[in-house]
Formats: structure tokens, C-alpha cells, sequence
């Protein structure tokens, strides 16, 4: 395979697009900022995470027959839990999405020493719909903060302190 590559041509060609150091010192350059997007988005996927699997092992817990028996008493504080896990779950999925976009950002960045077609656009879009992703995960992870506090205030859990 790469032996026909070479006899045709097409390998000595992308050899002599790509062995100019500043297009692909270009790419790198252009590609920090994305990367660092990228390393923002995962600190914050970290936060979400961490309220997620508390929030699993909470459920969980009160799920839990005891004695044979599932506790009614925990009704609430189950679909007020629920729904927290819904909204955080969501919260990683469009916040996971943004990773994926803005890694394909960076994939097309780097293609861009490769190659001569003029890109511009694609990495615009591309850039957008990260920022777009990223903005409806922070709504929803926003919307679990503010329905973790009003429900903490609202319900007087066992265990809780005053």
C-alpha cells in the first residue's frame, strides 16, 4: 500500500507540502487555543462528574430495601435527585460534544498544513458549534447547581443540619 503511494506520487507530494517547518509551526500555533478550550472544557467535565457519581451513589443508598422494604419517607428526595442526575447528565453530554467538536478544530488545523484547499469556514463553524455545545452544557449544569441549592433550602432532610 504505502509502496504504491510512493510510485505514484502522492506521498513524495504530501512529503514536500508538509516539510515546510513555519506551515506546520502555523498549525501548531493555531491549534493552542482550541487546546487549551479543550483542556477547559475537560476541568469542568471533572466537576460534572464528581456531582454525577455522588448523585448515583446517593440514589442508590436510598433505593436500597431495607428490611425487605423500599423507605417511602425518601420519595421526594429520590425524584428530586433524579431529576439533578438528569440535568447533570445532560450537562455532560453537550459539554462532551464540545470536546469532540473542538478536537475535530484542532484535527482540521493541523490538516491545513496538508492540504490547499482554504478550510476557513469549516473552523469557524466548527468553532461555534463548540462555543454553542459548551454554552448549553453550562445551562444545564447551572440549572443542577440552582436545583441542588433551592432543594437543599426546601426539603428538611434527615441528617441534614440546620
Amino acid at each position: 500500500m504505502i509502496l504504491d503511494l510512493l510510485n505514484a506520487g502522492i506521498a513524495t507530494d504530501l512529503l514536500e507540502r508538509t516539510a515546510s517547518t513555519t506551515r506546520v509551526q502555523q498549525a501548531v500555533e493555531l491549534s493552542l487555543a482550541p487546546a487549551f478550550l479543550l483542556v477547559g472544557i475537560g476541568s469542568i467535565m471533572n466537576v460534572m462528574m464528581a456531582r454525577v457519581i455522588w448523585l448515583a451513589g446517593r440514589i442508590e443508598r436510598l433505593a436500597e430495601p431495607v428490611n425487605g422494604a423500599c423507605q417511602v419517607s425518601h420519595g421526594q428526595e429520590l425524584a428530586w435527585l433524579r431529576a439533578r442526575r438528569r440535568l447533570a447528565r445532560l450537562s455532560i453530554k453537550f459539554s462532551t460534544g464540545a470536546a469532540v467538536v473542538i478536537s475535530l478544530v484542532i484535527a482540521v488545523l493541523f490538516l491545513s498544513a496538508y492540504i490547499e484547499t482554504r478550510i476557513g469556514t469549516l473552523v469557524a463553524v466548527l468553532w461555534v458549534a463548540t462555543i454553542g455545545l459548551l454554552i448549553v452544557g453550562l445551562i444545564y449544569f447551572l440549572r443542577e447547581t440552582l436545583l441542588a441549592a433551592d432543594g437543599s433550602k426546601a426539603m428538611k432532610f434527615p441528617g441534614k443540619l440546620d
